[in-house]
C-alpha cells in the first residue's frame, strides 16, 4: 500500500513551530517509512528554522504539490503558501502570522478536499495571533470543523490507548454548562463508537465523566448529570454503543490513566486538558474526530519565550505525524459513521 501523504502545517511561524517542524523532519528518518509529510507554510521560515536548529538551509526543498514530494530522508519539502512572508519578528504577536497560521489550515483542508493528502498534522498556531489576523475562530479544531462542514466533532486528546473525547472545548465554563446538552452528547458518544471501531476495537467500555463533582451526587451538587448525561448514556447503551455513567472525574480520569478505561468523555476543556498535560506531557497528541480526514496536532502552544532558540522539543509533533500516518488507512470508518454534516 502507498504511504500516507500528510499536510503538515507550520502553525504560527512566530512560535516554534517551524523549529519542530524542521527537527521532525532532519532528526527522524525512521518516519519516512510510515508516512509522506509535507509542509504546508513558507520556504524561507523554514529555512531560516533549519539554520536555527544547527542543520543546512540547502535540505529544504519547494515542491509545487504534495504528489512531488520525494520523501527523501533528510529533507524539508515545502508547498509555499501564499506570496513569501516579511520578517516577522520571533516571539511576538504577530497579525501577518496569525493570518499565514490560517492560511496553511485553509491550503491543507483543499489539498485533503481534493483527494491530495491523507491526513493533517497541525503545529501549535496562536489564537489571539489568528484573531488579530482578521479570523476570529476559537482554535484549529473549530476552524477546521468549519472548512470541511461539519458540525458535529470532538476534540480528542490522545497517549497510548487512552483517548479523551471532550463534549464542548475553546469557551467559557458557564457556555460550557449550556453547552452539555443531550444532542452533543449522543452526536459524541456516536463519534467515540466510530473511532473505536475505526481502530479494530468495537464494543470497547466507554466511561462519561460527571459535570458537577461526583457527578452530581444525586442531585445535591446539579441537575445536569442526571437529567442530561445519564439518559445519553442510556440511549447509547440501546443503540449498541457500551457507555456508562456519568461517573464521577475524580475517580474516571485516574482510573483511565491506570489503564482502566480506554475511551473516556469529559464535559470541558480543563476537565480533561489538566490532567491528560500532568500527567502525559509531550507523549500527548490532540485529534480532531468527525472531519472526513485525519487531523493529529501537538498538546502544546506556540511558546512565544523560547521561539527561535533551536531548545523547543519536537517529540509531539513526531508523535503527531505517526498517529496520522497509523490512523489514516481506517478512516473512512469515522467519516461513515459521523453525525450529520452541515
Amino acid at each position: 500500500m502507498a504511504l500516507p501523504v500528510l499536510a503538515v502545517t507550520t502553525g504560527d511561524v512566530a512560535g516554534v513551530g517551524p523549529e519542530i517542524t524542521a527537527k521532525t523532519l532532519l532528526g527522524h528518518d525512521d518516519l519516512r517509512a510510515e508516512c509522506v509529510p509535507v509542509v504546508l507554510g513558507d520556504v524561507e521560515v523554514l529555512r531560516r528554522a533549519v539554520r536555527d536548529v544547527g542543520g543546512d538551509p540547502a535540505a529544504v526543498r519547494q515542491v509545487g504539490r504534495p504528489g512531488d514530494a520525494t520523501n527523501e530522508p533528510g529533507t524539508v519539502e515545502v508547498v509555499q503558501v501564499g506570496d513569501p512572508l516579511p520578517e516577522i519578528a520571533v516571539g511576538e504577536l504577530s497579525p501577518v502570522a496569525g493570518d499565514a497560521a490560517y492560511r496553511f489550515v485553509v491550503a491543507a483542508c483543499d489539498l485533503a478536499k481534493a483527494g491530495e493528502v491523507d491526513g493533517i498534522v497541525t503545529a501549535p498556531l496562536n489564537k489571539a495571533a489568528m484573531h488579530a489576523g482578521g479570523h476570529a475562530f476559537p482554535g484549529h479544531t473549530e476552524l477546521l470543523a468549519h472548512e470541511f462542514g461539519v458540525r458535529d466533532f470532538s476534540l480528542v486528546l490522545s497517549a497510548g490507548d487512552l483517548y479523551l473525547f471532550h463534549l464542548t472545548t475553546h469557551v467559557s465554563l458557564r457556555q460550557a454548562i449550556e453547552d452539555v446538552t443531550p444532542e452533543r452528547t449522543d452526536a459524541v458518544l456516536t463519534l467515540v463508537d466510530a473511532f473505536s471501531r475505526a481502530l479494530g476495537r468495537p464494543g470497547e467500555r466507554i466511561g462519561v465523566a460527571g459535570l458537577n463533582p461526583h457527578a452530581g451526587e444525586n442531585r445535591i451538587f446539579g441537575d445536569e448529570d442526571a437529567d442530561v448525561l445519564a439518559p445519553a448514556v442510556r440511549r447509547a447503551q440501546e443503540r449498541g454503543i457500551n457507555a456508562e455513567g456519568p461517573l464521577p472525574a475524580d475517580a474516571l480520569i485516574p482510573a483511565a490513566v491506570q489503564g482502566r478505561w480506554e475511551f473516556v468523555v469529559v464535559c470541558y476543556h480543563d476537565q480533561g486538558h489538566a490532567p491528560f498535560k500532568a500527567v502525559y506531557g509531550d507523549d500527548g497528541v490532540n485529534i480532531t474526530v468527525g472531519l472526513p480526514v485525519v487531523r493529529v496536532s501537538v498538546d502544546h502552544g506556540t511558546a512565544f519565550d523560547i521561539a527561535g532558540q533551536g531548545v523547543a522539543r519536537e517529540a509531539s509533533l513526531v508523535l503527531s505525524c505517526r498517529r496520522a500516518a497509523a490512523l489514516a488507512p481506517g478512516w473512512g470508518h469515522v467519516r461513515d459513521v459521523a453525525p450529520d454534516v452541515a
